[in-house]
């Protein structure tokens, strides 16, 4: 009988009442659900996991607290998926987590699955909070697309810069894995290079797999480079190391994108004349906050952070805050407050997003291997 009236049509005393169950529709769940997309699988599956370990501490400690929106008791929930690093899987998981009804994604790792991923968030109204740092994916276009870092525009202008007032080599070689992260700030790089009058004596494109370098290595010494620029992965700059290593040619400075800025690179560190990375991924110790969160990170996991895991932990809070603030935990109201929110973040201080969802607070640093650490040489925010 009760959905035969409209509020409109009833006395005042009755029209108050529809107003409250009505606002009661609107009340938060008992459980909310946030998505994590990222390579849990293969051969970034110790990055991925470490994103998802920032996202896990983070929702642990948010309901230890207990968690509320509007006064009521709320239970966050992480639904993490294994996105493997390829895009049509991304696709296919992005899916799985609308189905799934989580409220925002955290996610992804690589630029290519992000932007594939991202216009099925986008039509449900789902934030993406990505580590991403491709220019194409906040270029998209899409109000649901947010950055946590600094973008590869900034990062191959480091690379050009640091390279011009610091190294002595002339002649460079550019590599790349053949992902739109890699294929797209190698490209950018080698433009700022030129920028600088260095010469790009070898340019080769892999794919993201590949392990095999001897040719590569035999290329490299018959050129003469005395610099290489590298978008490979991690384990694929180490198979490199290992191939000059044999053929006694060390005598080249390695300057990396930030998937090498990793503890498992830190391993071929000795190697060669020089490690280096621009990453716009911040050692969470360089922050007041970092060694009590590296302490929480450590005791939970038993392990050091592989990555960017304080990124994803401190995107975890914020999007808390902005939860809270939308007292009904809609995805599109959670998307509008986080386009207005200026969110206190506990390891790296501060999250803000311009109109297109590029960090505000995003910087690029230039690290160098030494000692079994990544050392700070300079960092900025307006290479």
């Amino acid at each position: 009988m009760l959905e035969r009236f409209s509020c409109s049509s009833l006395p005042t005393l009755a029209g108050i009442a529809c107003a409250l169950l009505l606002q009661g529709c609107d009340s938060p769940p008992a459980t909310i659900k946030i998505g994590v997309a990222q390579p849990l699988t293969g051969n970034l599956a110790s990055l991925g996991q470490d994103l998802l370990n920032g996202v896990t501490l983070a929702v642990d400690e948010l309901n230890k607290e207990g968690f509320k929106i509007d006064g009521k008791p709320v239970t966050l929930e992480v639904v993490a998926v294994d996105d493997r690093a390829n895009a049509d899987t991304g696709k296919e998981v992005a899916r799985q987590l609308v189905d799934a009804g989580v409220v925002a994604v955290i996610g992804h790792l690589n630029s290519g699955v992000s932007i594939a991923a991202a216009p099925i968030y986008a039509e449900k109204s789902i934030a993406q909070m990505a580590i991403s740092t491709n220019p194409k994916y906040t270029a998209l276009g899409l109000a649901t697309t947010f950055r946590l870092v600094a973008n590869d525009t900034m990062q191959a202008k480091a690379i050009g810069s640091y390279s011009a007032s610091q190294f002595k080599a002339t002649k460079y070689a550019v590599l790349d894995d053949g992902t739109t992260y890699g294929k797209d700030l190698a490209a950018g790089a080698a433009v700022q290079l030129k920028l600088a009058n260095k010469e790009v004596v070898l340019t080769q494109s892999f794919d993201d797999k590949t392990k095999d370098f001897e040719a590569l290595a035999g290329k490299l010494k018959a050129a003469g480079v005395e610099a290489m620029v590298s978008t490979l992965n991690d384990f694929q700059v180490l198979a490199l190391l290992e191939e000059l290593k044999k053929i006694d040619y060390t005598r080249v400075s390695v300057l990396g994108g930030d998937t090498i800025k990793t503890t498992l690179m830190l391993k071929g560190g000795a190697i060669p004349q020089g490690l280096f990375v621009t990453s716009s991924i911040q050692e969470a110790r360089e922050f007041p906050a970092g060694p009590a969160f590296l302490d929480k990170y450590r005791a939970k996991f038993k392990l050091e952070p592989a990555y960017g895991g304080h990124y994803t932990y401190d995107a975890t809070y914020v999007l808390a805050a902005a939860i809270r603030r939308t007292k009904s935990a809609k995805p599109a109201a959670i998307v509008e407050e986080l386009r207005r929110i200026d969110g206190y973040a506990p390891v790296t201080g501060s999250m803000k997003w311009d109109a297109k969802g590029e960090q505000r607070y995003g910087v690029i640093g230039v690290y160098r291997a030494r000692d079994g650490l990544w050392e700070l040489q300079v960092r900025s925010d307006v290479w």
